[in-house]
């Protein structure tokens, strides 16, 4: 793990994997985590890519072994976008391949809309143009109420297909989403809850994948639509009868289908 702080003081943990050939400048793919969550959730993931990239994994701020804002922070969309390239400015990266899953693709999406030249490509996994257009404010009260982990416990069937993946990753998957702040994460959701930019995707320019979980419970399928609608450079993939969290689920054909886009499209990764 390694640290920075932000403009804003707040200090942001990252992760670095890269097991490509040393004599080679290796292009950089960065991981941003859902909400509720932490780099750690893209474990499964790092044997495939780190071969071919020099893959980073952020701990969003007020997620994992980043720190949670003071109380007195007022949490942005603008502010949490702005992490990602002061992190990369960081360690001297001008542009990166970016992997969103879920809020975090809503991260890499705003900086694509915002900051094109940070971005080379954006794959986004369960991650619509926002998340207004969900019932996630209804899940706040439920967690002030029972705990993020039972919450969680209660809804697990709407996040991970039970019936195909160990139960150990279920067990794993509510210890690790426990260790978050309920309160920030409660105004986290929230914030994203109030957003919704399907009128403004023709501004992502960069190659773009967007893999979609086939049973969506999160809203609906329909949420996704914009992106074919509104963007010019995208390919859609659909991962039928799977809900949410494909990316915890899946992780062999998520990061599967990141080298197959990568490599078609810029001759990487394979």
């Amino acid at each position: 793990m390694k640290t920075f702080k932000t403009s804003d003081g707040v200090q942001i943990a990252y992760y670095v994997d890269d097991f490509t050939e040393p004599w080679k400048d290796a292009p950089i793919l960065l991981l941003l985590h859902a909400a509720m969550g932490s780099a750690r959730r893209y474990y499964a993931w790092i044997p495939h890519l780190s071969r071919h990239y020099r893959v980073v994994r952020m701990d969003l701020r007020g997620h994992g072994n980043s720190q949670v804002p003071p109380v007195e922070h007022e949490l942005t969309l603008e502010r949490l976008v702005r992490d990602v390239p002061e992190m990369m400015d960081h360690f001297a990266c001008v542009s990166a391949h970016i992997v969103g899953n879920s809020a975090g693709g809503y991260l890499g999406q705003q900086l694509a809309m915002n900051h094109a030249e940070r971005v080379r490509s954006l794959m986004l996994f369960g991650s619509t143009p926002g998340l207004k257009n969900s019932q996630a404010p209804s899940w706040i009260p439920q967690i002030e109420a029972k705990g993020l982990r039972a919450f969680l416990a209660e809804t697990i069937a709407e996040r991970l297909p039970l019936d195909q993946i160990d139960p150990g990753l279920v067990e794993w998957f509510l210890d690790e989403a426990a260790k978050n702040d309920p309160a920030y994460i409660g105004k986290f959701v929230l914030l994203m809850a109030r957003y919704d930019w399907s009128d403004q995707l023709s501004r992502i320019t960069c190659p773009t994948l967007v893999v979609v979980p086939g049973a969506e419970p999160i809203g609906s399928t329909a949420n996704y639509e914009p992106f074919r609608r509104h963007m010019k450079d995208v390919e859609t993939r659909v991962y039928e009868g799977a809900p949410h969290n494909i990316c915890d689920a899946f992780p062999d054909r998520c990061a599967g289908d990141v080298l197959d886009f990568l490599g078609r499209r810029f001759g990487l990764g394979l």
